[in-house]
């Protein structure tokens, strides 16, 4: 990809709103694909100024998640809670998983970290609550099976780190006197 850190952010945020609206409205993806090229990107609606989006990024999001959508949702559900179903879930954080999920599955040139920490931003921007550490939990489990080596890799480096890191600051090993 060769769109700006912003623009992909955009795109992203512009793919879980119109996931929303095809949840909701039920309306076909192709058409709002169509509506936000045309009507929102870089535009003010209702006060609120949509970001610049990578266009590109955005359709693919939009339609690979519409494509893919039963085989997501049979990766996320055995992954949410005893008893609970992505229907039962709000359906921003319905499409942010979807989103993200879609991601770490076919989006490999992504690494697996950033794309979560991509969607645990994005449900910041929606919720105030529980959700961001619920969709970080989510995706989390899902990396791990998607791509195990590439977190387990990621995890060993995270405890290297750690273990070389000095217990104390430069103070303490100054020399007396």
């Amino acid at each position: 990809m060769t769109s700006k850190p912003a623009e992909r952010r955009g795109a992203r945020l512009a793919a879980a709103q119109a996931l929303y609206q095809i949840d909701l409205a039920g309306t076909a993806g192709s058409d709002v694909v169509r509506q936000f090229a045309e009507h929102r990107f870089g535009r003010e609606i209702d006060g609120f100024t949509q970001p610049k989006a990578d266009k590109a990024l955005f359709e693919k999001l939009v339609t690979g998640v519409e494509r893919e959508r039963s085989v997501l949702d049979g990766l996320l559900t055995p992954l949410l809670a005893e008893g609970w179903t992505l229907a039962r879930l709000e359906p921003v954080a319905r499409a942010i998983l979807r989103l993200g999920a879609y991601e770490l599955r076919d989006c490999l040139d992504v690494p697996a970290r950033v794309a979560i920490n991509e969607y645990v931003d994005l449900a910041h921007d929606f919720f105030e609550g529980r959700e961001p550490g619920f969709v970080n939990g989510v995706l989390d489990r899902l990396a791990k099976s998607l791509r195990a080596s590439e977190i387990e890799d990621g995890d060993d480096a995270a405890e290297n780190a750690k273990a070389r890191k000095p217990k104390a600051g430069p103070r303490a090993k100054r020399k007396a006197g």
